[in-house]
């Protein structure tokens, strides 16, 4: 009698399937590339994008695939990441979010969304990490 085996996948192809996409609005690059380099370590799927309009773009177009928003505040655009998260939370209203600023960090009380996260820039990767997944850890289930 032979039984029949389930499928094996690589931990890459499992990870993969797996993984949750953040959508990451940040204008400098090198931010930009080092914050979806530890994402994706940690396993996350990252759509980066680098203006407020992009991203809500992104976001009009493509709500239904994101799990979480990772948004730098102060943008190289006419819109800023408060009005990003504004946008996301509109389209998907418990979606993480997490910001990221240099010297906007205290104004989170007054105009970011309920329920997010504020890292000061500097920071390290995995406060990013951290923030996030807490917030989809505490998210309620869709």
């Amino acid at each position: 009698m032979t039984l029949a085996r389930a499928p094996t996948h690589s931990l890459a192809e499992q990870r993969v399937q797996s993984s949750l996409l953040i959508l990451l609005t940040e204008d400098e690059a090198l931010v930009s590339v080092s914050v979806q380099d530890a994402l994706e370590d940690a396993g996350f799927s990252v759509r980066p994008v680098m203006s407020g309009e992009e991203a809500i773009a992104m976001l009009d177009a493509e709500h239904a695939d994101f799990s979480g928003l990772i948004t730098d505040i102060r943008l190289d655009s006419e819109v800023d990441g408060w009005e990003v998260a504004r946008h996301a939370r509109e389209l998907i209203p418990d979606v993480p979010v997490v910001y990221m600023s240099g010297d906007s960090a205290h104004e989170h009380t007054s105009k970011g969304v309920p329920q997010s996260v504020m890292l000061q820039k500097p920071f390290a990767f995995a406060q990013v990490i951290t923030a996030i997944s807490t917030l989809l850890n505490s998210a309620t289930p869709q």
